[in-house]
């Protein structure tokens, strides 16, 4: 009987050892991770806008219901999403906060932005004649207000600690998608003349190079820069498709994935140039393809329409709060609006760039 409560003791005492000595894996990988990452800092566009056109005049906002319906305490922060981005889930998978702030919002200081801020602004583009057609931020503004959240860095962790996170921060960029959909193709009469659309690629995929550059000459050292989504099967596009039968405009499409060749040429070319540059290229192309093409894979049921108000045109004030046909289920749906995906598609979609791609900075 004896022998048998020692023996009893000791298999508890064994598997507290290993508990104990689990948890302590588990904390020094998290410690990893905050270590090799302090920080994400962001620019782009609606696709990792926060809020931040909730501060300036422009139309391109999403700080009302039913946006945010399905974040942490049904709050409409200004992400174009029923909840959470791609950002915050990328966030959250680096050990960092869940959700990333954005910069103009005076509800967050320096001490919140010290490991996650975003600039992006809705409907923005790498040409700054995209910026203007909804007077958001152009993307050079981006630049101009991280200089400025530089020199408050240093002032709240001092030179040396502020060196190290600048050095050490993940840096995140996702932007084009408007410059082909909000631009070009909306007004035939200005960039068209001017470009041929392989022309129009390499005009964005020149700036998107020189804004890598310039973030590397600020001390940026671990870039990600996103590609274009299959933008030819967002709702709006192949709503307005009548006819090809509604089906995903292909040209759109095409458009990406030449596009995304030349951001990813580039990628391997600067990683060659810059010295101690890291550079990724994320590409969500395939993914997101995959999950238009073959939704039930995960748990979806709607591709070619949006969960907001009709789910073939809206986005913005047009997914008014009273709408009687916006879905109640928004997990089944890959799109929120005819624009941008559910807060689902947002985290499968990070899920794959952390396993696929950004695994190298963990």
């Amino acid at each position: 009987m004896r022998q048998n409560q020692a023996s009893s003791k000791n298999i508890v005492n064994m598997l507290s050892i290993s508990c104990i000595l689990r948890f302590a894996q588990i904390f020094i990988l998290i410690a990893t991770i905050q270590a090799k990452i302090p920080a994400v800092i962001v620019f782009g566009d609606s696709s990792v806008d926060s809020g931040n056109n909730n501060f300036i005049p422009t139309i391109a906002r999403s700080n009302f219901e039913p946006y945010g319906r399905d974040f942490s305490g049904g709050l409409p922060t200004g992400r174009f999403s029923n909840g959470r981005i791609a950002t915050d889930f990328i966030s959250q998978a680096l050990g960092l906060r869940p959700a990333v702030p954005p910069y103009l919002d005076p509800a967050y200081n320096i001490s919140d932005f010290a490991v996650g801020v975003t600039f992006a602004s809705a409907a923005t583009g790498y040409d700054n004649e995209t910026s203007s057609v909804l007077s958001v931020i152009p993307l050079w503004e981006q630049l101009l207000f991280y200089k400025g959240y530089q020199k408050k860095l240093r002032a709240y962790l001092g030179e040396s600690k502020a060196d190290e996170t600048i050095n050490e921060a993940l840096y995140m960029i996702s932007i084009g998608t408007n410059d082909f959909l909000e631009n070009y193709y909306a007004f035939p009469g200005r960039r068209p003349t001017e470009y041929t659309t392989s022309q129009y690629e390499n005009f964005l995929a020149g700036i998107a190079e020189n804004f890598v550059r310039e973030l590397y000459g600020l001390g940026a050292r671990k870039i990600s820069l996103g590609g274009l989504p299959p933008m030819g099967c967002m709702p709006l596009e192949r709503n307005t498709n009548l006819m090809g039968g509604r089906e995903c405009v292909q040209r759109y499409n095409t458009v990406a994935l030449e596009f995304n060749d030349k951001l990813s040429k580039m990628v391997m070319k600067l990683n060659k140039e810059l010295p101690g540059i890291n550079l990724v290229f994320s590409n969500p192309y395939f993914v997101f393809m995959r999950i238009i093409r073959r939704p039930s894979l995960y748990g979806f049921e709607a591709t070619s329409v949006a969960c907001c108000a009709t789910g073939m045109y809206e986005m913005g004030y047009a997914c008014a709060q009273n709408s009687l046909l916006t879905c109640s289920d928004a997990d089944k749906y890959v799109f929120w609006d005819s624009f941008h995906p559910t807060q689902k598609t947002n985290q499968i979609l990070a899920d794959y760039v952390v396993k696929r791609v950004l695994y190298k900075f963990m």
